[in-house]
């Protein structure tokens, strides 16, 4: 049977091939004009490519199919690299799947153990939190009293001083203030900084308080306890930048007015010291205070409702994640840990690190990505780099200065970096911002679940020893070192950290409040022959 091109054509192809290659090589007799030689340059490279087809073509078995050194695709030595977007889709499917089977043993074993009446939210709870969310705020208030008089007093010392001859260089910026106007200002500072220091203390210390002893509920207490830590810290960074923006203000050395960042000129202290503009840094999205931010033209409100569905909808997954899979793992753990059970806490470490892990991402998303982008656009700010690409840090220590970018900026700015100008080594302003973090997070964990145990404190504070030994990964060049920091990052990530912390904690609780609690009670009884003692769920 012919094939399509012979029928078409009346010639057999390898026929066809021949008369190519004929063709290809012109006359017999290889004479060529030399004007039809300038023209035919321009086609050599088409014909060399119709020879080679025909070539192909007819001599099928005789291709080189070996005609270069090539490494294995997934050899070291290769040019380039691979791309693994199918394993990725394969890794996706399988957590899928694995995930899939998960929920349903879950749900064959417990059944749905969601119910929307059965919280635990009473009516003082709600009632408390909501007053302390409009009653921490104040002391914001309070703080911009305490700058509002701090600011008149270095208008009447300017005004003064704008008077005296002498002292016009030192406003200017054209020479540095003399020892007395430098202590003078220290003075004042001592003053503005105890006010500020008795101000936020009180602020975080009653929250703290009404939070552990008032507030039964853990999240309710969660929620309050964060917003009182946030307040605390944007206290602390508007006296702090504000202190630096008077001494310029009143007392510039040589080049500090030109080294002042160009933004700042739009509002320059003290004309940044009114209720607005703190009004606006209490809703923006930053802990670092600024007289100006990047602000955007208008805003979306289609990204807004979009952000806020996002976070509600988030928010209704951890809730279903924790309540039906996180919360039966927990109590399935209280026995074990009371026995001391190490096998048994590590698998259940193991099985509660895919569960907290997914809590978690969910959590970041929503905050991150859904809540401060929703925020920013109702305020109009610009800034939006929240985090960086955490999940492909080398080593712990590119994690947390990726992760959390307020927090991160929040103490380079006003911990670290101070007290680097001041003399101090790096190690030891290091050793200074996780002691304060590691305080900070027992207080947001500790006194919300009404335990500070410590776990949270020491699992921030440990980081440090973690960062140095995995900080020369930082450093690799090879894809392997860093690789390989990136494995250390996740393992004790989703294993050693969250899942750890979270099974202490709910332990805690339970042997406060719960069934661990009750157990030790019926022992108790049992002991005095008063009653039986039931198993554990």
């Amino acid at each position: 049977m012919s094939s399509p091109t012979a029928t078409a054509t009346g010639l057999d192809p390898a026929v066809q091939n021949d008369n190519v290659i004929r063709r290809a090589h012109g006359p017999e007799n290889g004479n060529t004009p030399d004007g039809e030689a300038n023209g035919s340059v321009d086609s050599d490279n088409d014909t060399r490519k119709q020879v080679k087809k025909a070539i192909r073509s007819k001599y099928r078995h005789v291709e080189a199919v070996h005609s270069q050194s090539r490494p294995s695709c997934l050899s070291h030595d290769t040019t380039e690299s691979p791309s693994f977007l199918g394993f990725r889709n394969l890794m996706v499917i399988v957590l899928v799947v694995g995930n899939l089977r998960l929920i349903i043993e879950n749900i064959q074993k417990y059944g749905v153990l969601i119910c929307i009446g059965c919280h635990d939210f009473r009516k003082s709870d709600i009632n408390i939190g909501l007053l302390l969310y409009f009653l921490i705020p104040c002391h914001l208030f309070i703080a911009y009293i305490i700058e509002y008089y701090a600011a008149v007093q270095a208008r009447a010392e300017r005004n003064v001083a704008g008077k005296d001859k002498k002292a016009e260089n030192h406003q200017d910026g054209t020479s540095s203030p003399t020892e007395e106007q430098h202590r003078k200002f220290q003075s004042t500072w001592k003053l503005v900084r105890l006010l500020h220091a008795i101000n936020v203390t009180t602020a975080l210390a009653l929250t703290s308080y009404v939070v552990y002893y008032h507030i039964h509920h853990p999240l309710i207490g969660t929620l309050t306890e964060v917003h009182a830590i946030v307040v605390w810290l944007k206290t602390a960074s508007y006296a702090f930048t504000n202190r630096d923006l008077r001494h310029a203000y009143l007392h510039p050395a040589r080049g500090e007015l030109d080294a002042l960042p160009e933004l700042y000129a739009q509002c320059p202290y003290p004309e940044n010291i009114t209720m607005g503009n703190l009004c606006y840094f209490w809703w923006a999205p930053t802990l670092v205070y600024q007289p100006v931010y990047p602000r955007t033209h208008k805003i979306r409100w289609s990204f807004v409702a979009k952000r806020c569905g996002e976070v509600v909808c988030l928010s209704v997954f951890i809730w279903f994640t924790s309540a039906q899979y996180a919360a039966p793992v927990l109590r399935n753990s209280l026995d074990k840990i009371a026995s001391l059970d190490i096998p048994s806490i590590v698998e259940r470490l193991l099985k509660l690190s895919t569960i907290s892990l997914i809590i978690w991402l969910a959590g970041f998303f929503a905050l991150f990505q859904s809540f401060l982008n929703a925020l920013s656009e109702v305020t109009r700010f610009a800034d939006r780099s929240f985090y960086d690409e955490w999940w492909n840090s080398e080593s712990l220590g590119v994690y947390w200065r990726t992760w959390n970018k307020p927090v991160y900026q929040y103490f380079k700015r006003h911990v670290y970096s101070p007290m680097r100008s001041r003399g101090w080594s790096n190690g030891m302003a290091s050793l200074a911002v996780f002691f304060l973090s590691a305080v900070l997070h027992e207080l947001l964990v500790g006194v919300p679940t009404h335990n500070l145990i410590g776990v949270a404190f020491l699992g921030m504070f440990l980081q440090l020893p973690l960062i140095q030994l995995t900080k020369p990964l930082e450093k690799k060049t090879s894809p392997n070192g860093k690789l390989l920091g990136n494995i250390i990052f996740w393992v004790s990530f989703t294993i050693f950290g969250q899942p750890f912390a979270a099974l202490m904690y709910f332990y805690a609780w339970q042997a406060k409040y719960g069934s661990v609690s009750k157990m030790a009670t019926m022992q108790q009884l049992v002991q005095q022959g008063q009653g039986t003692c039931p198993p554990l769920v």
